[in-house]
């Protein structure tokens, strides 16, 4: 193994390897079919690099995130090593001509989307590459039973069969036993080797707190841990809130989402990297490729849709092998919250149907046409026309993307972009000399705090229903705005762009695939149960809850979850308690939330000690249910 040493040390600059690197990386030079389970953080990648780096020829990784495959062939050519990516959008003749580079341009690694092996000529022409090894990453996507399911990834079965004596490699951070047995048998691996790392963090507490006043609790945690944080929202106007919010409390914080330019994503990201900023506010766009060793706390504030994401999300948190805290702050509401996001806006059958036959009638596309043509698609004006929600018809064209039906390009954004040029208090001087505008303009300011920040992506159609008025109207005030000095004001026409893989055949494409759709959906609400089991079980170690999940069985509670340091906490004095509450409302009032919060007691600690103060006559309840002094 010294060779693979040797690459590991002048391309990456460590010295060692983690386990089970080493095995995995012996079992593919041994040219054995592997499979690896290894859990985010414990460097996957370099599993195939380094073998492939040791081996003459080609690396083909099959890996269906764009945003992946672009991030590592950039590492790559950072190390001076050649990678070349097939992404969508390549026409046929300029993919052929990549192609053609992989074969003469020395390259080592050549990564595509399963999608990509749709084509039979593009098996054929990797058939007579020099491949060295097939990587394919993320292959929870092969399994019926995984998240994410990919019915493309079930063609990479066929191109082992063109490749006989080339070693297959899995890789996936979060499957359950299902899900890996199924994986082993659509892949066709050949009796493979397995490594699998075990999903225990022995460094990582995982918190579950229940509290009314989440940037209260959010303030508490970042001033008692000043190191690098990440905290998680669930929409990009939630970045721009929170990360406003908690500078003006004097925490250093930006933010990060798919909607930002890339210059700015960067930036963003370095400022955090560098430590400029302590926290960073982001979507589940951000984690892609970072590795940031010394992050101490991972807060998320609303339910995570399944316990996959929240476990490498959270996983992100102490790779120093530092202590470290992946929070998860929950509200009595956000369980319906959860259900109304996640599992009411699944796409049945029918819904499935209505949206693919109402996109044939939008694109007007004739019964047996379509197959390799590419449309303009405004997504506001499909969903406005035909009167469809906007979350559940979003979800039918991703089901209809995943099945290899049609292509959603990338660039899916909102058709408008402004930013307010003028000082705030000469936008409320033009509203009151044209009152007129002032309801579109207030539900722009309203939705959009940081419109005077940066350029903004304006979803119209939530402007027109705030503000009553129509499309044209809004269309006409934001030109009008922009003639007069008082915005920027950028519209594309069209938001996106859908290619059709297939002919249409209405009836037969619906129910050759309906069967996934009621599959992805029984799986989607039985991940969600979990994720409301994991923050509702208040009888067991949160750590194990994860590992049981894994169908890592676990018999030893962790010592350091939330619930393990509230069964371990010493009894409470309700004297000691009370104390401490009248030190507190010498200050300023609270409630019994904001006081159990503040001095971390438990609820019933809490009641106990207010209702002895009150049975004293220490305290008193105002109008506002808030205690104050007697």
């Amino acid at each position: 193994m010294q060779q693979a040493l040797d690459i590991l040390k002048k391309y990456w600059q460590h010295d060692t390897f983690r386990e089970p690197q080493e095995e995995i990386i012996r079992s593919v030079l041994d040219g054995k079919d592997t499979f690896a389970l290894m859990p985010t953080g414990g460097g996957k990648s370099v599993c195939f690099q380094v073998p492939a780096m040791i081996k003459d020829g080609l690396c083909l990784v099959i890996s269906p995130l764009v945003a992946l495959m672009k991030d590592q062939v950039n590492n790559l050519a950072k190390r001076d090593i050649k990678a070349i990516a097939l992404t969508g959008g390549i026409s046929t003749d300029e993919l052929s001509d990549l192609l053609d580079n992989c074969k003469f341009g020395n390259y080592k690694f050549l990564y595509l989307s399963p999608e990509r092996l749709q084509a039979d000529w593009v098996i054929e022409r990797i058939k007579d590459l020099p491949i060295n090894l097939v990587a394919v990453d993320e292959a929870h996507c092969v399994s019926q039973w995984g998240h994410d399911f990919r019915p493309a990834y079930l063609k990479i079965s066929a191109l082992k069969k063109h490749l006989p004596h080339v070693p297959f490699m899995a890789l996936t951070a979060s499957a359950t036993q299902r899900v890996q047995e199924d994986i082993v048998k659509q892949l066709g691996l050949e009796s493979p080797a397995l490594f699998k790392k075990s999903f225990a963090r022995e460094n990582l507490a995982y918190m579950v707190f229940e509290t009314e006043d989440k940037l209260l609790r959010i303030q508490q945690i970042l001033t008692k841990n000043p190191q690098p944080s990440i905290i998680y929202v669930r929409n990009r106007k939630a970045c721009h809130d929170l990360s406003g919010q908690l500078q003006s409390l004097g925490f250093s914080a930006t933010f990060y989402h798919g909607g930002l330019k890339e210059k700015e994503k960067e930036a963003n990201m370095q400022a955090w990297m560098k430590e400029k900023a302590q926290v960073i506010v982001a979507t589940n766009a951000f984690g892609m490729g970072i590795d940031k060793a010394n992050v101490r706390t991972v807060i998320h504030i609303q339910l995570p849709e399944n316990l996959e994401n929240y476990y490498q999300e959270a996983g992100r948190a102490g790779r120093n092998r530092e202590k470290a805290y992946g929070v998860l702050l929950v509200h009595p509401s956000d369980i319906n919250i959860g259900k109304q996001q996640f599992l009411e806006v699944l796409p049945d059958k029918k819904f499935l149907k209505e949206v693919y036959n109402r996109l044939n009638s939008f694109l007007q596309i004739a019964y047996g046409e379509g197959i390799d043509e590419t449309y303009p698609f405004n997504f506001n004006s499909f969903c406005q026309q035909y009167k469809l929600p906007a979350a559940k018809a979003y979800n039918a064209l991703q089901f209809l993307d995943r099945q290899g039906i049609l292509t959603l390009s990338q660039q899916f954004t909102e058709k408008v972009t402004i930013q307010f040029i003028i000082p705030s208090k000469e936008v409320m001087r033009y509203i009151s000399l044209n009152p007129a505008d002032e309801e579109m303009i207030l539900a722009i300011l309203r939705n959009y705090a940081g419109v005077f920040d940066m350029e903004t992506p304006l979803n119209s159609t939530l402007i027109t229903k705030k503000a009553k008025v129509s499309e044209e109207t809004l269309t006409n005030l934001l030109e009008r705005l922009a003639q007069k000095g008082v915005i920027s004001y950028r519209s594309s026409g069209n938001d996106s762009s859908i290619t059709f893989n297939e002919v249409r055949e209405d009836e037969h494409t619906i129910n050759r695939i309906s069967k996934f759709l009621e599959q992805q959906n029984d799986i989607k609400i039985s991940q969600f149960e979990s994720v409301v089991h994991f923050v509702s079980d208040k009888d067991t170690c949160k750590s194990r809850l994860i590992l049981n999940y894994f169908d890592e069985k676990e018999n030893t509670d962790c010592g350091i979850c939330s619930y393990c340091i509230t069964k371990n906490r010493k009894p409470v004095s309700p004297l000691d308690s009370a104390n401490a509450i009248l030190n507190l409302l010498k200050d300023t009032s609270y409630n019994s939330k904001q006081l159990e919060e503040l001095l971390g007691l438990t609820p019933q600690d809490t009641v106990f000690a207010l209702q002895l103060l009150m049975e004293n006559n220490r305290i008193t309840l105002n109008t506002n249910n808030l205690y104050t002094l007697q």
